[in-house]
C-alpha cells in the first residue's frame, strides 16, 4: 500500500503521529537573557500545531545551565517554570498534534561570549581558525562529568514529560555533545568511551537508557542523527550505520536523519551536489541505507520543497516522516495547505546579502530564519521577501544585546 502524507504512523512505544508531516528542531532562542521559557514559545507553537503539522520538534532544550549553545536557550534542569512549560506543551498538543523537545548540550560549540568554559569528550579546537576563536579550546570530561551529563539527560526528559510534552528527542547531530563522542575526529579518549567505535556510542547509548529509565516505555524517545560529519576523519556512513542499529535494538522510537557540523553545514545544504538537489531530500540516499537494516521509523529532514518530492520519498519506502524546517518558518500552515491539496511547493529561496563571505557562510541563512521566528512569536506574519543584509544587522543588533545581557547574567 502507497503510503501518502495524511496516513497516520504507530511507533513502537504505542504512540501515534497524525500524519507524516515532522516540524524539524530549529534553535529559535527565544527564551530570556537567564534562559528561561517564554510566552512567545507558547504563541510560536501554537500557531504551528494550527498549521496542521503531525509533530513539533523544539529547539535545542540545554540540560546544564553552564552549558549554552545560542544566547537565550531554554534551559531545564528544574521546576521553576512548570507554568510556562505546561502552557508550552499545551499549545504544542493543539489539535492533536506531538510536541517533543529537543534535548541537547553543545559541548565544544558553546560560544566564549555566552560560557565560561567548555567540555568535550576530548580537548580538540576546531580544525577552523576561524571559527575556533569564537569558542573555547574545551576541556575533557571525567567520567564523573559524564555520568552527570547522562544523569541530566534523563532528569530533562522527566520535566518535560511531566509538564506535557508527548516525547522527547535527544540531538545527537550537527556537533554537539552527543555527536562529538561519536566521531573519532573529535573524540580521542582511551577509556571505555572511546578509542573504537563501540565505546564511541557508549555515550549515546547511556543517555537513551537513562531517558528510557525516567519515561517509561510508552513514551516516545527519539534521536537526531548524522549521516556523517563530512569532515575527514570524522563521523561516517559506516559507523553511522551501526549507532542505527544499536538504537534501534535498545528500542529508539524515530531516528531523524541530518548531517554536518558547523565547520560543514550540510544541513543547511552547503556542499550538497545539484542531483541531490533535484531529488529534493539531502540524507534520502544514507535513509535508504538505514531502511535495509532496521525497521524503526524514520524522519529525513532537509531539501524538500516540493510535494511531489514527499510523497516520492514516501512511496519509495525509504523514509516514514518527512521532516521540514525553513519551509515551515515562511509558511505556518504549510502542512494543513499540503494536505488539503492547496499547496504544491515551498516558498523557501535563498537569502542573499550581496557581500560573498557572509553569503557562503550558512549561518546567514540561521539569522534571516531567527528573525522570521520573532515576527510569529509575537503574534506577526512573517516577511518572505525580507532582505538579506537588513534582516542580518537586525538579527546581529539583537544577539548582541542578548550576549551582553546573558554575559553580566553569568558575571
Amino acid at each position: 500500500m502507497t503510503v501518502t502524507l495524511d496516513q497516520p504512523l504507530s511507533l513502537p512505544c504505542g504512540a501515534t503521529l497524525k500524519n507524516r508531516l515532522g516540524k524539524s528542531a530549529m534553535s529559535e532562542t527565544l527564551g530570556t537573557p537567564g534562559n528561561r521559557v517564554t510566552p512567545r514559545l507558547v504563541r510560536l507553537y501554537r500557531e504551528w500545531a494550527r498549521g496542521g503539522t503531525g509533530l513539533l520538534v523544539t529547539g535545542n532544550v540545554m540540560v546544564d545551565r553552564r552549558a549554552i549553545g545560542e544566547p537565550c536557550n531554554v534551559v531545564l534542569e528544574n521546576n521553576r517554570d512548570k507554568r510556562l512549560l505546561e502552557r508550552w506543551a499545551l499549545a504544542g498538543r493543539e489539535q492533536k498534534t506531538h510536541i517533543w523537545m529537543q534535548l541537547n548540550h553543545p559541548g565544544k560549540q558553546a560560544p566564549k561570549a555566552l560560557n565560561r568554559g567548555a567540555v568535550a569528550p576530548s580537548a580538540v579546537p576546531f580544525s577552523d581558525p576561524k571559527l575556533g576563536r569564537f569558542f573555547h579550546l574545551p576541556r575533557a570530561l571525567t567520567q564523573a562529568e559524564i555520568a552527570d551529563i547522562v544523569r541530566r539527560f534523563g532528569e530533562s526528559a522527566a520535566l518535560a514529560r511531566d509538564a506535557g510534552f508527548t516525547g522527547v528527542q535527544i540531538h545527537g547531530a550537527h556537533g554537539y555533545l552527543v555527536s562529538q563522542f561519536l566521531s573519532p575526529l573529535s573524540n580521542q579518549r582511551e577509556d571505555e568511551y572511546g578509542g573504537n567505535a563501540e565505546n564511541r556510542r557508549r555515550f549515546v547509548l547511556e543517555v537513551y537508557d537513562a531517558i528510557r529509565a525516567r519515561v517509561g516505555d510508552d513514551f516516545p524517545v527519539s534521536i537526531k542523527l548524522n549521516s556523517a560529519d563530512f569532515q575527514k576523519g570524522g563521523f561516517e556512513e559506516g559507523e553511522s550505520l551501526q549507532v542505527v542499529e544499536a538504537l534501534a535494538q535498545r528500542g529508539m522510537d524515530l531516528i531523524e536523519i541530518s548531517g554536518g557540523t558547523y565547520e560543514s553545514p550540510r544541513m543547511a545544504g552547503q556542499g550538497v551536489k545539484e542531483s541531490t538537489r533535484r531529488r529534493e531530500a539531502y540524507f534520502l540516499d544514507y535513509a535508504e541505507q538505514v531502511r535495509q537494516r532496521v525497521t524503526v521509523p524514520l524522519m529525513v529532514t532537509g531539501g524538500f520543497r516540493t510535494l511531489e518530492g514527499m510523497n516520492s520519498a514516501l512511496a519509495d519506502g525509504a523514509t516514514d516522516m518527512v521532516g521540514l524546517a525553513r519551509p515551515l518558518v515562511v509558511e505556518p500552515d504549510l502542512s494543513r495547505r499540503l494536505l488539503d491539496g492547496r499547496a504544491r511547493d515551498c516558498r523557501v529561496k535563498p537569502i542573499r546579502t550581496g557581500v560573498r563571505m557572509v553569503d557562503e557562510a550558512a549561518m546567514m541563512e540561521v539569522s534571516w530564519y531567527t528573525l522570521q521566528l520573532g515576527r510569529i512569536a509575537r503574534g506577526k506574519a512573517p516577511l518572505p521577501d525580507a532582505g538579506g543584509l537588513s534582516s542580518l544587522l537586525k538579527v546581529a543588533g539583537v544577539v548582541g544585546w542578548r550576549r551582553l545581557r546573558m554575559g553580566r547574567l553569568r558575571a
